[in-house]
């Protein structure tokens, strides 16, 4: 898939550079980095699920309150109406 993509003017000749000196082309170069990265990202994304994945590392005593309210809330859904 081809993009286009802003990149400050340092890091664009840097990674040209890099990708030259270990005989690579800047788009193998960026392709290696740019997983690398989203592996690490991926490797390090929060193991909670439901809402407090969404926002971040709130201590467990800090959101016990609103754990409660919600798990009410859900027991109140009716299964089949969300089908």
């Amino acid at each position: 898939m081809k993009t286009t993509l802003e990149i400050p003017d340092d890091l664009f000749r840097q990674a040209k550079a890099t990708a030259a000196l270990h005989g690579e082309s800047l788009k193998d170069f960026v392709t290696t980095a740019l997983k690398a990265h989203v592996e690490t990202q991926a490797a390090e994304a929060p193991r909670e699920r439901g809402w407090r994945s969404v926002f971040g590392g709130a201590r467990l005593e800090e959101v016990e309150e609103i754990d409660r309210i919600v798990a009410e809330e859900f027991e109140r859904v009716d299964p089949d109406a969300w089908r």
